[in-house]
């Protein structure tokens, strides 16, 4: 192993997902030297293996079955889809596995880019071990940022690495649908991978172990995906875990908890996240390698002043549309403090992820779309919060009806009774994705329900929901 020359910037990041990348270039907006180290492909989990090619997967899925809801529609959209097809756009979404659009754009930042395993070795100190093994050391003067993001958590099952199960990121990049597969979870990524999967020619069996589906949403969130998948053809079965699994001659055996066999081409386990810190040199700093990274609202780790972890490595909430507002957040943390500038701590300002604690939204792309922001019922009761649900159906909303026949949706706000303010709001249905961004702008902005009267939705959409959910509120 040769060693190079050591280098100094005034950041270095680790990892150059969609977070480690806004980090850089706020810090770079801001005249710091910046250094990126990343050991996989710019544009991390997100561009590759989760939410572009899933995404990707499950909108033809869902654009076939708003077509079949339609009259004029419905009988040309009864067909197949053109598996192949959907696998081709979803590669041409994650640009073939290259990175070389990423590494233009980071380049045209300005920042540094090291190519290589990065991992802690003191106070303020990154090495880098590259591909061809040399060695290089990078010296922070203000700040290291840590974003490594997580992997999927596989449970401890004996003989399940010889079985090769596929996570999220087989799930994603698989080049044709099994025949049969198995979903082991009843989270966001086992409902639309079963979602997209089973449109693509598969036939599912989703073994949850809980009650039932998206159980951080309200349980109509659940109970109305499982519908659909169900008629979709899936086999969800609930209260059901998996007690071993094996492959026999290529086929992948699992028994359940109910004692069931159960056979098919792969099963998939989405049983949850790590944070990839194991191999990141925390040690070096006084910190629990393979640990979540504690911080406070700047996103600077708990018990230092130069480290911060950003993104789903410090627990706060794993999406990534949160994660690159951290960066935003901290990248402005770190250059301000950089400039000496004290006035850090200011309620709502641009040095503050108060949004990981007040607003977090979350879009299920699943038929139909589950779109949730702040506090269910039952988290608003456990804060001590004195709330009222009320919730209303999407067929009392002309929008709704123009996607189609049987529109099945279900909305829910709830109201902080003695604020008068929205403390959550969850929407079920076709097309809701894009409604939660106005439930998330009145619950950061704190908005009176009163206030709320004078914000008018346009005829005939699907946001006149909110009127009905407020003469709801009014008329009980």
């Amino acid at each position: 192993m040769t060693e190079t020359e050591s280098n100094t910037y005034d950041v270095v990041v680790i990892g150059a997902g969609p977070v480690g990348e806004n980090i850089a270039d706020r810090t770079r907006a801001a005249g710091l030297t910046t250094a990126v180290v990343e050991s996989e492909l710019l544009g991390g989990e997100c561009s590759y293996w989760a939410c572009m090619p899933s995404k990707a997967l499950l909108r033809p899925v869902i654009a076939q079955a708003d077509a079949r809801r339609l009259p004029g529609l419905a009988e040309a959209a009864r067909g197949p889809l053109d598996t192949p097809a959907v696998l081709a756009r979803r590669d041409e979404y994650t640009s073939h596995w290259q990175d070389d659009g990423q590494a233009d754009w980071l380049a045209g930042t300005g920042a540094d880019l090291y190519r290589g395993h990065g991992r802690l070795a003191g106070p303020r100190t990154v090495t880098v071990t590259g591909p061809d093994g040399t060695l290089t050391t990078l010296t922070a003067r203000h700040a290291v940022a840590v974003a490594t993001g997580t992997r999927a958590q596989l449970p401890d099952l004996p003989g399940l690495a010889d079985v090769r199960p596929w996570t999220s990121r087989e799930a994603t990049s698989a080049k044709a649908a099994p025949g049969r597969l198995i979903v082991v979870g009843g989270g966001v990524v086992a409902t639309e991978m079963a979602t997209a999967w089973q449109a693509l020619g598969s036939r599912v069996t989703l073994l949850v172990r809980g009650k039932g589906l998206l159980n951080r949403m309200e349980p109509f969130a659940g109970e109305l995906v499982a519908e659909a998948l169900t008629e979709a053809g899936a086999d969800i079965r609930t209260g059901t875990s998996v007690e071993s699994v094996r492959r026999e001659n290529g086929t992948v055996v699992a028994v359940t908890s109910a004692g069931d066999r159960i056979e098919a081409d792969e099963i998939l386990f989405a049983t949850g996240r790590a944070p990839r810190t194991d191999d990141l040199g925390l040690e070096s700093v006084g910190l629990e390698p393979g640990s979540w990274l504690d911080t406070d609202d700047s996103l600077r780790v708990t018990g230092t002043d130069w480290l911060y972890a950003v993104g789903d490595v410090n627990h706060r909430a794993l999406l990534t549309h949160q994660g690159k507002y951290q960066a935003r957040i901290a990248g402005a943390a770190i250059a301000a403090r950089a400039a000496g500038d004290t006035l850090l701590e200011e309620p709502w300002g641009a040095h503050a992820a108060t949004a990981d604690h007040h607003a977090v939204p979350q879009v299920v792309f699943t038929d139909p779309e589950a779109a949730a922001v702040g506090l269910s019922l039952a988290e608003a009761e456990q804060a001590g919060h004195r709330v009222r649900a009320v919730d209303v159906e999407f067929s009392s909303v002309a929008g709704a009806g123009l996607y189609g026949d049987g529109y099945r949706g279900r909305a829910r706000m709830v109201v902080d009774l003695e604020d008068e303010i929205l403390r959550g709001v969850t929407f079920v249905g076709p097309g809701v994705g894009e409604l939660i961004h106005s439930a998330t702008i009145a619950i950061t902005g704190r908005v009176p329900v009163g206030r709320l009267w004078h914000a008018v939705p346009s005829y005939p959409t699907l946001s006149e929901v909110w009127l009905r959910l407020l003469e709801a509120y009014r008329d009980n």
